[in-house]
């Protein structure tokens, strides 16, 4: 069988930098609150008529199919991974197909929030595996700031999350020993309320109602406690189970790159894991959580900045809504 491997990663980022002291003159909150619960100290927004969904992704593929040495015509298939698309419908997969000049090929969006860029990695790898595709373009992009409640009520949430995109070309390794290894997927929809956005639901008598707007049921609810001590168990839960599939242990990983929930969380799984700080990668203290993008905009950075080489072992984990969580081990 056949194994995949990234050629190449590119990021996008908007250009709005938001500083909690911004966010202080919106809503009840200070730089001390804000750091001290997530580590953030800055983030980005986008700006309207500006930014779009599609145009932070095209960027980011981009960079990517030109780090992967290849053209967007050399694309196979396109797998979206965000809960904030441009349109209602259609999905965010054909913008971007049409944008980069691709059409024919097939466009599959995946909402699975935090979790969406490792199960968009996870469904592009099987593709690959069994030599369906030979060179495929994983997306995970966001713009959450246009849908925060950034009231005193809503702050919990409107400080952590924030816009982004990031990419990946997956293409057939040429080197039996790099590629990706496993991918680990997971969900619980037992607590799907606890880290929710209810409307606009189809279920609903009419899902644009002033009635539903006056509620406040288009805003991101989140149970901050009940996520972190989910989210603390499955990260763990989920590495574990990539290393005991592939017969390695935590010290064969050279880079851990967990979702950007928050810090707190990352801290706490480095100090489970009994990592040094150069095995983890966090870039949510100046980006902040972009949900989706978390997973690729890290990578992209990572990178770039010489965090990862040739032969490297790299554990991606994400945990969120839904609850879904999941885990990728690559050789690099």
């Amino acid at each position: 069988m056949k194994r995949s491997r990234i050629l190449g990663v590119g990021h996008s980022l908007p250009d709005r930098i938001v500083t909690n002291e911004e966010l202080s003159e919106l809503m009840d909150t200070n730089n001390e609150w804000i750091v001290e619960r997530t580590g953030i100290e800055e983030r980005r927004w986008f700006t309207p008529g500006v930014d779009t969904v599609t145009s932070l992704s095209k960027n980011a593929s981009l960079l990517a199919l030109e780090r992967a040495g290849i053209e967007a015509k050399d694309l196979d298939f396109i797998v979206f991974a965000t809960i904030t698309p441009d349109y209602y419908v259609p999905g965010n997969g054909v913008l971007l197909q049409r944008e980069l000049g691709i059409p024919g090929i097939g466009a599959l969006d995946i909402r699975n929030a935090c979790s969406g860029f490792i199960y968009a990695l996870s469904v592009a790898d099987q593709f690959i595996k069994t030599g369906m595709y030979q060179n495929i373009l994983v997306v995970g992009a966001e713009i959450q700031s246009s849908g925060l409640d950034k009231s005193d009520e809503g702050r919990s949430s409107a400080v952590i999350f924030a816009d982004g995109a990031g990419a990946v070309v997956l293409g057939v390794s040429e080197d039996e020993n790099s590629g990706i290894l496993s991918t680990h997927l997971h969900a619980d929809g037992t607590f799907a309320e606890e880290l929710f956005c209810k409307d606009p639901g189809s279920s609903r008598e009419d899902r644009f109602s002033q009635e539903l707007f006056d509620s406040g049921s288009f805003f991101l609810k989140m149970n901050g406690n009940v996520v972190f001590k989910h989210a603390i168990v499955r990260f763990i839960e989920v590495i574990n189970e990539a290393l005991k599939a592939n017969n390695l242990s935590k010290e064969d990983i050279d880079l851990l790159v967990p979702h950007q929930a928050n810090l707190r969380i990352s801290q706490f799984i480095q100090q489970k894991l009994e990592f040094p700080d150069d095995k983890v990668f966090n870039n949510i203290m100046t980006l902040g959580n972009t949900t989706g993008a978390t997973i690729p905009i890290a990578l992209s950075e990572a990178w770039e900045q010489g965090r990862i080489k040739s032969g490297d072992l790299v554990c991606l984990a994400a945990f969120g809504s839904g609850f879904t969580w999941a885990s990728a081990l690559l050789k690099w």
